[in-house]
């Protein structure tokens, strides 16, 4: 399952939204049960001051509370309330007073706060509930002098946890329902985002039960790059496999020749021996050379990019050497940045059979350039020979004439570069140079 990427996206979408909704829970939860204390404990403070307001001291000096019906808080008349008041003298043991709300619950004794102090605690009573204590410092001056009094409110905590209980089910039941409804929504469009996928390996199927011979669908950019890419792979393929059977024709036929003049080469002894090593070097020569037209690979989409310029310097260093007696003079305008994406030894063999001819034919001067055109680019060759004549261009173009290399002059050596330059998808033209003899432009695509 792994293997999948539907699978693999699945996963990785439904881990990230649980993540982030638990996360997210978290963070709502928190701050709500923050805000609920809160705001419970404010309401508390606001009625500990109100009900400091009603306290006072006799002339014995003994604390004085209003009656049960006129205290501030009605809460704290009502047994069992959930609200809860006392006070204590500093010192003294026993309670100095206490709600009628409290009744015969036994308060806790918590610690005195110094006059002015607030101090807020949660305590467990008897009867097992948890509470929200609030303790306050207070005096009253008198004609009698100073007394301090301590005052405490308590509030039961159920009905907060019960509010945190019911945010809780409607909090999580809601980030359940939305986590679904995401989840359906991502499986949704995952399934549409990988539909060009899907097709892409039907076609693909297709193509292997042969029911057609390319990607043929319209794509997303980013899916129809891969389908070009195997399109261009598929074609070169199809291009290797001709390759090979025009080679093997191309073979059949150029060994015709040669077979035959070692037939008759029978009835006549005393050459024999002869004509057998002629035509054995000669039929060497032509497997070797239809083995290499056979092996040109064509194969741009991962072939490193080879500078042109200094090929050129290399191949006209070798061929002035070749053809020193005729002192021609290379002008070499090849742009240093132009890149040929292929094999190095295919780039050679255009390129060499293009200036042999070139040189050969030439009366002293060869000039060749290359440029970048946007998407295409070319190099030229230019000689001021002879030139080649209009009927005679598409002739010498075609693949297989004269394979049995017999053809003199320019035949030959451009046939082999047609067959590779076609095989990269691009195309030879020959028209008259400006040097006024033959020019041979190479034009590619990529």
């Amino acid at each position: 399952m792994t293997s999948s990427l539907y699978f693999r996206l699945s996963l990785a979408a439904l881990l990230v939204l649980s993540i982030f909704l638990a996360a997210t829970g978290a963070v709502l939860d928190q701050a709500f049960v923050a805000s609920l204390r809160l705001s419970m404990r404010e309401r508390m403070l606001g009625q500990m001051y109100l009900l400091l307001t009603t306290a006072g001291v006799d002339s014995a000096g003994q604390l004085t509370m209003p009656l049960p019906t006129d205290l501030p808080e009605p809460r704290l008349a009502l047994p069992d309330s959930g609200l809860y008041a006392f006070a204590a003298i500093p010192g003294q043991n026993g309670l100095a007073w206490q709600s009628p709300s409290l009744g015969n619950r036994k308060p806790p004794t918590p610690a005195m706060p110094a006059v002015g102090e607030k101090q807020w605690t949660e305590a467990r009573l008897e009867d097992g509930q948890d509470y929200d204590l609030l303790g306050f410092g207070f005096q009253r001056v008198t004609p009698s002098g100073i007394h301090p009094f301590s005052f405490y409110l308590m509030a039961d905590l159920a009905p907060l946890h019960q509010q945190i209980e019911l945010y809780r089910r409607r909090l999580w039941g809601g980030l359940g329902g939305i986590a679904l409804l995401l989840l359906t929504s991502q499986v949704l469009l995952l399934r549409w985002g990988l539909s060009p996928l899907r097709r892409v390996r039907g076609e693909l199927e297709a193509i292997e039960s042969g029911e057609r011979e390319q990607i043929a669908g319209r794509y997303p950019r980013e899916v129809r790059q891969l389908s070009d890419k195997i399109n261009a792979l598929l074609k070169q393929e199809r291009a290797r496999q001709t390759r090979y059977r025009n080679a093997l024709a191309d073979l059949a036929h150029s060994l015709k020749t040669p077979l035959a003049v070692l037939r008759g080469a029978t009835e006549h002894p005393d050459t024999l021996a002869a004509t057998v090593d002629e035509q054995a070097s000669r039929m060497l020569r032509i497997v070797e050379r239809q083995l290499q037209r056979a092996a040109t690979s064509a194969d741009t989409a991962l072939a490193a990019a080879i500078p042109i310029q200094p090929l050129v310097e290399r191949l006209a260093a070798s061929l002035g050497k070749v053809y020193r007696g005729k002192n021609i003079a290379l002008s070499n305008q090849v742009d240093p940045a132009l890149r040929f994406r292929g094999d190095e030894a295919d780039l050679m063999e255009i390129l060499g059979n293009l200036l042999d001819n070139a040189f050969k034919w030439s009366g002293g001067r060869v000039h060749i350039e290359g440029r970048r055109d946007g998407q295409h680019w070319m190099v030229a060759v230019h000689d001021d020979g002879p030139g080649i004549a209009a009927a005679d261009i598409e002739r010498i173009l075609q693949r297989g004439v004269r394979a049995d290399e017999s053809a003199p002059g320019h035949g030959l050596g451009l046939a082999v570069a047609a067959d590779i330059v076609e095989a990269y998808q691009g195309r030879i033209r020959i028209g008259a140079s400006f040097l006024g003899g033959a020019a041979v432009v190479v034009e590619f695509l990529h």
